[in-house]
């Protein structure tokens, strides 16, 4: 009799699913239309055991729990649909379902042990429920397991009792997608991982896996105003959200107090585009605001809506809420889509956000200097300026740091050093435009398209083999974004550079970098967009000193503030982000922060009271080599 039970549970359930899936994806189908390339479903298991469980098995009793009781599910639903739902009924599958369901019962157990310490990142509510659910249906799995391999004949009550128990577990993995449930996320997850809008990231050439994606700038393509304007697979991908707050651990601006929970900003586009209010949210708030205030459906508006707008410009486009989101989803993409609606359509940033719009429209640069102000700090340096046809090994573009004078004293130091190594170098002076990387943050895709392809046509004029930068913003536009532009360039930054030299002995220090201890801050868009966290370290070695690393530091790295506009948009908060990152770099006892950017610099500059001295690697290298 229970076989039979079961076998009516598991088409049931089969239904059930069926359904909730349709039902989803209506919701999906409100989303614009995307170019999918369908081969990525067959790469579900690749991305879903190597790339997804790479992220997951940063936490190892997570990552255990979660291959018992995800491992113990698959295996068990797979032996159901074959031994119960063709009617096969062999001992020989049930010894193994038993083992499945034992499996599965472990981590639920295992989970169910950590949600009652959980930690604050973690949404309650239906979430605190689901180990225990999935617990039931373990136990329900390996009883009729044991039941198939003893023979034992139940009593129609306790036969019907084990099925309740078998259909109670299924029902909350069927019906899940449909009903918007906890375990909604295992279909739209394994979806998502085949349809990603960012397949980039699974590709062996990761070089645009953090690209933003170029607009058309035609009147439907001006960026997300409603979360309809969203592709259908990005509608998706927000679905796959386990609400485990990873990302809400790691946003700078949570941290600081600023009303931007990455978690909570998925959230809300889920509810949006099923036409909800968040009233049912269980984790936590944006802060400063409260839950219950935000709705939206699918062809509202999302700001001050569904979404408030300090939210959406209270990011820094750090990408440490992607880095450690386990479903490997977009955030960042998604706030700059929207942020890109507000600037182009509604043309509205706050704070300096717009007058830095303005100041890159009318001269080409973020403060309003005159181009020709770019290079006077190389006056004495005697290096050549690359003119219209001219030709050179190394040209060095020097970015918004060549306006401001403590940063002019790394680019002197570096200008030395790449002299002292004999290289043959020059500047673009004049001739270098801003890169575009702010007006792209703060939404202007007008704005870069404009920059990009006006800096693109001054480098086509001039000969030179490669392009270097000691800053992380124009590494990561030129590597990784200028290509979609038409400029296809050999761009390094100034560490993978001062590494190689060092490595080739063409620089020989004298010296120590420092007679003090040095922590090393990575830049978010070295580090995370631009995935080098390995040259700074070798340059810091290759000048006598040892790392003393932060906490959150390589690709963990936190981010100092400076990024994603956030220096013009000025949301406050609590605290600021700068101070957070220094109280990382006291806790190390060092009195030296390396660093190897200008945005970088600034912040952490910035930051008033005792604090350990801010230099560039730039500068430290210059030091070793007893360079005035």
């Amino acid at each position: 009799m229970l076989q039979h039970l079961v076998s009516a549970v598991f088409w049931l359930a089969v239904l059930g699913l069926a359904w909730g899936l349709a039902r989803r994806a209506l919701i999906w189908k409100t989303g614009r239309s995307s170019t999918v390339d369908l081969r990525g479903l067959l790469q579900i298991p690749k991305r879903y055991f190597v790339d997804l469980h790479d992220v997951v098995a940063r936490e190892p009793f997570v990552a255990r729990a979660h291959v018992g009781v995800a491992g113990g599910a698959i295996l068990a639903l797979a032996l159901v649909a074959l031994n119960y739902g063709l009617g096969l009924y062999w001992r020989s599958l049930d010894a193994v379902l038993l083992l499945a369901g034992l499996m599965m019962l472990a981590g639920s157990i295992a989970m169910a042990s950590r949600r009652r310490q959980a930690p604050a990142r973690l949404s309650q509510g239906p979430w605190s429920r689901l180990p225990y659910s999935l617990m039931l249906f373990a136990l329900a799995v390996a009883l009729v397991g044991v039941v198939a391999l003893t023979g034992t004949a139940l009593a129609p009550w306790l036969a019907g009792l084990i099925s309740l128990a078998f259909a109670a577990g299924a029902a909350e993995l069927a019906l899940g997608i449909g009903l918007g449930g906890p375990m909604k996320h295992a279909v739209a997850g394994l979806l998502h991982l085949g349809l990603h809008p960012r397949p980039e990231r699974f590709s062996a050439d990761k070089r645009f896996a953090t690209a933003l994606k170029t607009l058309a700038l035609t009147a439907d393509d001006m960026g997300v105003g409603k979360p309809a304007d969203f592709a259908w697979n990005k509608l998706l991908s927000f679905d796959a959200c386990v609400q485990c707050g990873k990302c809400e651990a790691a946003c700078p601006a949570f941290a600081a107090g600023q009303p931007l929970n990455p978690k909570k900003l998925i959230q809300d586009l889920v509810v949006g585009m099923s036409a909800k209010s968040d009233a049912n949210y269980a984790g936590s708030p944006y802060p400063g605001q409260k839950v219950g205030e935000h709705a939206g459906a699918p062809h509202l508006p999302i700001v001050n809506g569904l979404i408030n707008s300090d939210t959406l410009w209270s990011c820094t486009t750090c990408r440490a809420c992607v880095q450690e989101c386990p479903m490997l989803i977009e955030h960042v993409d998604a706030i700059v889509d929207m942020r890109r609606h507000m600037t182009l359509v509604g043309g509205v940033v706050p704070n300096k956000g717009m007058e830095a719009l303005e100041q890159l429209r009318d001269t080409d640069t973020v403060g309003g200097f005159p181009l020709t102000a770019r290079h006077h700090w190389a006056a004495d340096l005697n290096v050549p300026l690359l003119d219209v046809g001219g030709q050179t090994d190394w040209l060095v573009l020097v970015g918004e740091g060549g306006f401001d004078m403590r940063y002019q004293r790394t680019l002197r130091a570096f200008i030395k050093t790449l002299q002292k190594a004999g290289l043959k170098i020059a500047l673009l002076g004049a001739a270098e435009t801003d890169c575009g990387d702010l007006a792209r943050r703060l939404g202007d895709e007008a704005g870069f398209q404009r920059l990009s392809q006006r800096l693109i046509a001054t480098l086509k004029t001039r000969g030179f083999l490669h392009i270097v930068t000691p800053d992380p913003h124009i590494f990561h536009s030129l590597k990784n974004e200028y290509p979609a532009m038409g400029g296809i360039f050999d761009v390094w930054h100034h560490t993978q550079l001062l590494a190689e030299l060092l490595a080739k002995g063409q620089l020989q220090p004298t010296r120590a970098g420092s007679l003090e201890a040095v922590t090393y801050h990575d830049p978010c868009y070295l580090g995370r967009y631009g995935r080098e966290v390995d040259a700074p370290r070798a340059v810091l070695k290759g000048i006598g000193i040892k790392v003393v690393e932060m906490e959150r530091s390589r690709e963990r790295g936190r981010c100092c503030g400076g990024g994603g506009g956030a220096p013009f948009t000025d949301i406050p908060g609590s605290t600021r982000i700068p101070d957070i990152r220094i109280a990382d770099a006291k806790s190390t006892g060092a009195g030296i922060v390396a660093v190897a950017c200008p945005n970088c610099t600034a912040m952490l500059e910035g930051v008033v009271g005792p604090r350990p001295e801010v230099l560039d690697i730039a500068e430290l290298t210059a030091h070793a080599l007893e360079l005035a």
